[in-house]
């Protein structure tokens, strides 16, 4: 997955305003995301903050802007757009030209690509009171980081403004940069997440994660950095190889009738917990960040059994018009950015947290919009992961059909399972039976 697919720019229509800050490869990130985007029309570059002129032949096209504010732009490739050079660095454009360009993206629908400061090619840094300089217009924040900083020491060498960062973090300077010190500066309001406009998608590019070990502390971090981050890219830029980690919503169907049942299946008794709270709490252990139980049928009830967990309750009024509903229900529910949503039924508690972690972090490999369990080789299965581009698709669904009725919509890709217990579901007595024959 290269870096426009993990920032979900690889697709029709996306033409936006990107701004770089932070430190750690940022320059390579945006010239490398540029060549990716450029198809048939022209992705613009330029910044708020001084470039070295060794960056200049990274672009096909270079133009200095000293007093003009409207000018011709190539027709294709990569052009960057500067202030004069003086001392071997070009000069910041003026708020003229940056007005212009994002005039012209807009109304043109080419990308617009901003560096918005400076690190000294250190790996770390810490913002001076007049940085980030991010156009309150950016789309899409991506704040770069170099992992290759971690456990180096906490100075001049490593890390640029190294008094500062160790004000954002509480480190001790000269004492080696820990994850945690990082993420602490990350989630700062004076720190990564300075300057970003409200309205804008704000993306950590954790970069330099060129081993194991920084691939595994690059995760570990992205589930603290998600609750102030809207996604976290983990990887690195020299090999061209990202994962993208997002929220990934639970959303549980326990709305229906049981009418082959007999009676509400979401309150069946197994080890003690009725299914729809097993669900639940797995879900939870799972990772999953909403989890949203939708209700309808007996939904007062169920919903007494969940009143203590941390999940939303969404009831569905017209349940009975069939499930689509209630998938419409869960997805109209989530935060505008979440990533993905892994879709659960009431009546299979038996499903094991580790299918539904399996299933996140394959997700965060590819961005597949759809990825259900394979299992014995033969025979798909649930919970199914839906990506937010198969999100439209679920909205239109109509009648009692569920989310397979768009796999033929989109791409499906499939995770290879062993255990065929995710293909049990109760649909009547004798089912029932058997299952609780699995108690553990």
């Amino acid at each position: 997955m290269n870096l426009a697919h993990a920032l979900r720019l690889n697709t029709p229509n996306t033409a936006c305003i990107v701004s770089f800050s932070g430190s750690g490869g940022k320059t390579t990130a945006l010239f490398q995301l540029a060549r990716q985007l450029v198809t048939r029309k022209p992705v613009i570059v330029t910044a708020t903050s001084h470039l070295g002129v060794w960056q200049i032949p990274m672009a096909d096209h270079h133009i200095t802007v000293k007093d003009e504010t409207e000018f011709q732009l190539p027709k294709d490739g990569v052009v960057l757009v500067t202030g004069e050079v003086e001392n071997e660095r070009t000069k910041p454009v003026n708020d003229a030209t940056l007005n212009w360009l994002c005039a012209k993206s807009k109304d043109e629908g080419f990308f617009l690509l901003i560096e918005a400061d400076g690190s000294r090619q250190r790996p770390l840094k810490a913002p001076a009171d007049h940085e980030p300089p991010i156009p309150i217009f950016s789309d899409l924040v991506i704040h770069v980081v170099g992992l290759s900083g971690l456990g180096k020491l906490l100075d001049e060498t490593h890390v640029h403004r190294p008094q500062l960062f160790a004000q954002l973090s509480g480190a001790e300077i000269a004492t080696p940069v820990t994850p945690e010190a990082l993420t602490q500066v990350l989630t700062h309001p004076q720190g990564g997440l300075k300057n970003i406009p409200a309205s804008a998608r704000q993306v950590v590019l954790l970069n330099q994660a060129d081993t194991p070990a920084l691939k595994s502390v690059g995760g570990e971090m992205a589930r603290d950095l998600l609750q102030h981050w809207d996604a976290v890219i983990v990887g690195s830029l020299a090999e061209e190889t990202f994962s993208t980690v997002e929220r990934t919503a639970g959303v549980i169907l326990a709305a229906g009738k049981s009418t082959r049942f007999g009676s509400p299946k979401q309150l069946l008794d197994w080890n003690g917990k009725p299914f729809v709270r097993h669900v639940a709490e797995t879900a939870l252990q799972s990772g999953l960040e909403p989890v949203v139980v939708v209700t309808g049928f007996h939904h007062a009830e169920i919903e007494s059994h969940l009143k203590d967990l941390p999940v939303k309750l969404v009831h569905n009024p017209d349940y009975e018009q069939g499930q689509s509903t209630s998938v419409k229900a869960g997805i109209r529910s989530l935060p505008e950015h979440v990533g993905a949503a892994v879709f659960l039924l009431a009546d299979q508690p038996q499903i094991p947290s580790e299918v539904i972690r399996a299933l996140r972090e394959a997700h965060t490999r590819e961005l597949s919009a759809i990825l259900a369990p394979l299992v014995l080789e033969e025979r798909r299965a649930n919970p199914v992961l839906f990506d937010r581009v198969a999100f439209a698709g679920l909205l239109r669904l109509t009648g009692d059909t569920g989310g397979r009725a768009i796999f033929d919509k989109h791409p499906v890709e499939y995770l290879p399972w062993h255990d065929d217990i995710l293909l049990f579901d109760v649909d009547k007595p004798e089912d029932y039976d058997q299952l609780k024959g699995l108690q553990a």
